[in-house]
């Protein structure tokens, strides 16, 4: 999609990972005995832990707060999934944690094939779950409530909310507020795992730093400006609207909806948007120079936190909003390596959890049973 940017990248340090923008847009043993498959056991909600942070709550939002839609005989049946040790996967935990995902791919017209192969994955994260609950018990590491408490008031800073505001936008999105405690619970504990068998396993030599600095930083601009733009993208035949006049009209109701206050420009783009609804259309700091021409003349005449006329592009029906605009300042290494230490020891780590998480598998007895395992 090169129509939308230039060749050189620019990359700004903020306070999260550094993201790039896409092309589209800028220049022990745990064994038991098997369980009956046939014996009636209550639901659980065990849902794989997601990061805490802002693209948690994205994913969070998309993946768990939807409403279940599997189909009414699906609903009916109730049955073991999958035993993990002495603990269970129920069928309808499945169903439940896959219905939002399933739902959208059945729209898109997605074959029977792929929405098997979906829910099989659930049914793999639940048994991490699973997995990880045991862990967790074996070695003391439940978070208490002033822990859960002390990370809702993070995420709550870390989107720009008040505790307030964060607990009504989850409940506005159909989830109690007991169960999304028993979620951040589980990151919480999931942390705690990771930090006492996994982060004493991974080092991050100096070299690595400065690799990673040369691939982000090396082609950086001098001087000028920088603008932090967000972005939405209505594209006929895309998932909001099938002709370009739709497109067009869907993006005007939602510039109408944004200035009048009835809503935000991430909430708008999550709901309509082709690119980055999962960001929120946020597009981060972009050098100017680094904007696709028919962005840069427009973002030129926008004042901060102004927002731009629908753009009928080829492509689709465009909406900006410039968030703000600064002097391009080039990051040092200096600068950088606290953060680019940071990234590369998440990597890390995330690597050695997956192996880690590979052994506790083989030392588990895992049976998975039914459709969801075969």
């Amino acid at each position: 999609m090169a129509m939308f940017t230039r060749s050189t990248q620019s990359q700004h340090l903020g306070s999260a990972s550094p993201r790039s923008v896409p092309s589209a847009m800028r220049r022990t043993s745990f064994a038991s005995t098997p369980l009956s498959a046939g014996t009636p056991l209550p639901t659980s909600k065990t849902t794989r832990n997601l990061s805490i942070g802002k693209a948690a709550i994205v994913l969070f939002f998309a993946i768990t707060f939807a409403p279940a839609n599997a189909s009414a005989a699906e609903k009916l049946v109730e049955g073991i999934a999958a035993q993990v040790g002495n603990e269970i996967v129920l069928a309808s935990e499945i169903l439940e944690m896959s219905a939002p995902v399933e739902e959208r791919m059945r729209q898109a017209g997605a074959p029977a094939a792929e929405v098997t192969a979906m829910r099989r994955d659930a049914l793999e994260r639940l048994i991490e779950g699973k997995l990880l609950s045991s862990v967790v018990e074996r070695l003391e590491l439940q978070a208490d409530r002033d822990e859960v408490d002390a990370a809702i008031e993070a995420i709550a800073a870390d989107n720009g909310l008040s505790t307030e505001q964060l607990l009504t936008s989850i409940t506005s999105h159909g989830l109690t507020l007991d169960e999304y405690r028993t979620k951040i619970r589980g990151e919480i504990e999931r942390s705690k795992v990771v930090n006492a068998m996994v982060r004493s396993r991974v080092q991050v030599e100096a070299q690595e730093i400065h690799a990673l600095y040369d691939e982000r930083f090396a082609d950086q601009r001098e001087g000028g400006q920088e603008v932090y733009v967000r972005h939405i993208l209505v594209m006929p035949g895309g998932r909001s609207a099938d002709t370009s006049a739709e497109a067009c009209a869907i993006a005007r109701q939602a510039r109408s909806e944004i200035a009048e206050g009835k809503t935000d420009f991430a909430a708008a783009a999550e709901r309509i948007s082709d690119m980055n609804p999962e960001s929120g259309g946020d597009l981060g700091w972009i050098h100017r120079l680094d904007l696709a021409e028919w962005m840069s003349e427009i973002v030129d005449e926008l004042q901060a936190g102004q927002l731009s006329d629908v753009i009928s592009m080829p492509f689709g029906c465009n909406l900006l909003e410039l968030v703000d605009r600064r002097n391009f300042q080039r990051v040092t290494f200096e600068e950088a390596e606290p953060q680019l230490r940071n990234i590369l020891f998440q990597q890390k780590t995330e690597v050695e959890y997956v192996k880690w998480l590979d052994v506790l598998r083989e030392q588990t007895y895992i049976e998975r049973k039914g459709a969801f395992g075969s």
